[in-house]
């Protein structure tokens, strides 16, 4: 097998990987023929982990061992719990990128043990290091972590190399918020600004979708939804109304035999979509500030803006558009697939890192998310202060770059000054993040404030982040390197995890679309009732009987006749 790199977009609702073909970058479906793997994790009855479409399926009949959208909580010391064991964010993570590595490795015919994956722009240091551990866990080597939207944005100039213009890349996902502002000019594409929100997405529609649902039900009914089979069931129903209040005027919400308080009723809400966008406004008023910072920031207006790409699945919903058409003047573009274009932006990347000559013609820079600064003491009022943050690198800084500012000592005689890196956007350290330290040692004795200190911060495309620092007077330099490798487990920790994960008994994959089907069908068959329930049971059986006679005639003809049913019943529903 011929070794390759793939392109992965790591999302919060989906995740999709692709590679460079021959007529440009292009999905790579998983084991079911689907472009799109839910970012999703479900420990069956017998322990089996399920990855994907058949764990999602689950999350409605057996939330208690499922979980989703733990993107949101990584870098973070959150965890969930599944089947008596807790799962890190990063852990659940490696999950769906080990099983994304296998469907390419399967498509490809080739080893996969190195890949460019996307982060929201606005991630921090503590969920990109988070994402690399993810990365190696699952045994792929990641030597570059490319933001979101640049990665959207090398899609697009791929297919637009000798246009000229400002685009703004708007980027709403199951769980993220990002705007970038960049320029295309003969193949080179200049981030110029970019600003986000990483608790901000398509998952919060639905939350409010459920919470006007459940208020709804609360008052008629006099009891709330709180047992968690029902609120699984609730949410699942208004994340399909969210997708069809895309489309439809209104729809309705119909849920059987609802647990609510200490009884099952029958559970049938209208839904309208007016209605819906005035319970959604508040999350709509929260996309606004991201977009000015991100414009201000690149120096621009809404009007010297050309071309507004929309990226992501939350994109879809009508008012979200509508308010990005009139926040930019402009209706927004759509001419790549908003949920796969970060993807094959990511595949473009991976080109360009290893020479692919179909992207020769294609430049990309990249600006630093943050500020990065230093601790320093200040005397206000008559007082000392110490950990004031004082920024070097700027957010929105064009990579690479180096940037120096001069410091002085604080305290007579002081011959050692502690250089603390922080990463952020507050006025104190406390409220940033801490990325390293180092001691500068051998400042000679004087008074406060006659000994001068240079430090200097480098930093380059792929995350290496360089503190110099020279004592003036002697001209003795002091170095600390912060490297994206620094930044991961160390290669006892990277094997402990890789273990753990091993000793997981995983759901086969020849056998995942029967899983799925199956998972799919019990879903959608605790929403129907009546004859409807009673034919999608016996379709049900009908495969797990084939199973059992591990016939593969019998076992795709029960498989296709099922899926068949439970579409046209979910669409009934």
């Amino acid at each position: 097998m011929t070794h390759t790199v793939v392109g992965i977009d790591l999302g919060t609702s989906y995740s999709l990987v692709a590679t460079m073909g021959g007529e440009g970058p292009r999905i790579i479906p998983n084991s079911l023929g689907e472009a799109l793997t839910p970012s999703a994790i479900s420990i069956d009855d017998d322990g089996e982990v399920l990855v994907g479409a058949a764990a999602r399926a689950r999350a409605a009949t057996h939330p208690e061992r499922t979980a989703m959208s733990f993107k949101r909580d990584m870098g973070t010391a959150r965890t969930r719990r599944l089947d008596g064991r807790d799962y890190r964010a990063e852990e659940l993570s490696a999950l769906v990128l080990a099983s994304l590595k296998r469907d390419a490795e399967a498509a490809l015919g080739a080893a996969i043990d190195e890949a460019v994956v996307t982060v929201p722009a606005y991630f921090g240091e503590a969920q990109r290091r988070a994402t690399r551990h993810a990365c190696d866990i699952a045994g792929l080597r990641v030597e570059r972590i490319i933001n979101e939207p640049t990665a959207a944005a090398l899609a697009y100039g791929l297919h637009n190399l000798h246009k000229e213009m400002r685009a703004a890349v708007v980027d709403l996902g199951g769980g993220t918020f990002d705007v970038t502002v960049l320029e295309i000019i003969e193949g080179v594409i200049e981030i110029q600004g970019s600003s986000g929100d990483v608790t901000l997405g398509g998952d919060d529609f639905v939350e409010a979708l459920v919470k006007r649902c459940s208020d709804q039900i609360a008052a008629e009914h006099g009891a709330p939804v709180s047992d968690a089979l029902a609120r699984a069931r609730l949410w699942r129903a208004c994340e399909v109304a969210k997708r069809r209040l895309s489309d439809l005027d209104r729809t309705t919400l119909a849920l059987p035999q609802l647990r609510v308080g200490r009884k099952e009723i029958d559970v049938e809400l209208e839904l309208d979509r007016h209605a819906c966008e005035a319970a959604w406004q508040p999350i709509l008023d929260r996309l606004g500030r991201p977009i000015r910072i991100a414009l201000r920031d690149a120096g621009a207006s809404a009007r010297d803006i050309d071309e507004v790409l929309l990226v992501g699945g939350a994109t879809r919903i009508p008012c979200v558009q509508h308010l990005v058409a009139t926040l930019f003047g402009r209706l927004p573009s759509r001419s790549l697939p908003p949920d796969e274009i970060v993807a094959l932006g990511a595949a473009v990347q991976a080109a360009l890192k290893v020479g692919d000559a179909a992207v020769e013609d294609l430049v990309v820079t990249d600006i630093a998310p943050f500020t990065l600064g230093v601790a320093t003491a200040e005397t206000l009022m008559a007082q000392m202060v110490s950990g004031v943050f004082t920024p070097i690198l700027e957010r929105g800084t064009v990579l690479p770059a180096s940037r120096v500012k001069t410091f002085h000592t604080v305290a007579e005689g002081q011959k050692r000054l502690l250089v603390e890196v922080y990463q952020g956007e507050h006025s104190l350290c406390a409220d940033n993040e801490k990325l390293g330290e180092y001691e500068v040692k051998g400042i000679p004795s004087g008074p406060a404030g006659e000994e001068a200190i240079d430090i200097r911060f480098t930093y380059d495309l792929n995350g290496l982040l360089e503190v110099e620092s020279t004592v003036l007077s002697t001209r003795k330099k002091s170095t600390l390197v912060i490297e994206p490798q620094a930044r991961r487990l160390d290669k006892k920790a990277i094997k402990r995890a890789q273990r753990d994960m091993a000793r997981l008994k995983f759901h086969p994959r020849d056998a995942l679309p029967n899983r799925t089907a199956l998972a799919r069908a019990d879903a959608v068959y605790a929403e129907c009732r009546g004859p409807e329930r009673e034919l999608l049971g016996l379709a049900i059986a009908r495969l797990r009987t084939a199973l059992e006679t591990q016939e593969p005639s019998l076992i795709d003809s029960a498989r296709e006749a099922l899926i068949a049913l439970t579409t046209q019943l979910a669409a009934a529903t």
